[in-house]
């Protein structure tokens, strides 16, 4: 990538990694200034909708794309990367650790959901909230 350095091919992305490299990216811009909250924020609801379009008149699909073209899994990949990045340099401007804070969100899921309420629950037909 053209002015920025990702490591080496075939390295595993943290997003520790992604975090550093979001905050150069916006210090050798001068954008610092402008990565409010807020801002963030609004940035990646507007990502958000720019992705929902790509699924808008689709209907439902199927797991894996197997009936969309190269270009538009392409694009797909772009518009979740720029929600993804965004979410990752919000979380460094508010002082969350998203990788800390997604996997205590999952253990909470695990006590509130628990495996086994959660079978018999599809058993009998009954409907549970989503995760």
């Amino acid at each position: 990538m053209k002015g920025v350095s990702v490591g080496e091919e075939g390295s595993s992305v943290t997003l520790d990694m992604l975090k550093q490299i979001m905050d150069k990216f916006a210090k050798d811009r001068d954008w610092e200034q402008y990565h409010t909250p807020r801002n963030l924020l609004l940035a990646m609801v507007g990502e958000v909708g720019e992705l929902s379009e790509i699924f808008q008149w689709k209907g439902e699909v199927e797991k894996g794309l197997p009936d969309w073209k190269e270009e538009e899994k392409v694009h797909l990949g772009e518009e979740l990367s720029d929600v993804l990045l965004y979410l990752i340099r919000l979380s460094d401007m508010c002082g969350v650790d998203l990788g800390k804070a997604a996997l205590r969100k999952v253990q909470l899921n695990a006590i509130k959901y628990p495996s086994k309420v959660i079978n018999e629950e599809e058993k009998s037909g009954t409907d549970t909230e989503n995760v």
